[in-house]
């Protein structure tokens, strides 16, 4: 059974920093391709950021040069350093995999509609 476990959520000042851990569990993690997304009330899920099985990045132009992608293979663990934080950083962040092949290793997935398996989300709210 597939899990994607969010952490690291909570309530922070804008200006300032979180870290969001996702750990996965029931699957070969180096065989997919990571992600985060966010959903803010009244509004559409989003892509903040990915990665690819190669290492490749991506990120939302809202986030670009604030919040940084990374993954642990060895820990089965993707994280998402948000600095910089601002009030419309404020949704529920949630974590995806994707699986993909050796030939698209360095492909990054954007979209909500390739990712197989989603977390149950964690909180961020940023007060002003």
């Amino acid at each position: 059974q597939v899990q994607l476990v969010e952490s690291g959520g909570g309530l922070v000042q804008a200006g300032g920093s979180l870290r969001l851990s996702c750990a996965a569990s029931g699957l070969t993690f180096t065989s997919y391709a990571m992600g985060w997304f966010r959903q803010a009330p009244g509004k559409e899920r989003e892509i903040v950021a990915g990665i690819s099985r190669g290492l490749n990045t991506y990120y939302a132009d809202s986030v670009k040069g604030r919040l940084t992608i990374s993954r642990d293979n060895a820990k089965n663990t993707v994280y998402l350093q948000m600095n910089s934080l601002k009030p419309e950083d404020t949704a529920v962040y949630y974590c995806a995999a994707a699986r993909t092949s050796a030939a698209t290793m360095f492909i990054v997935r954007t979209n909500a509609n390739a990712y197989d398996y989603w977390g149950q989300g964690t909180q961020v709210t940023v007060s002003s």
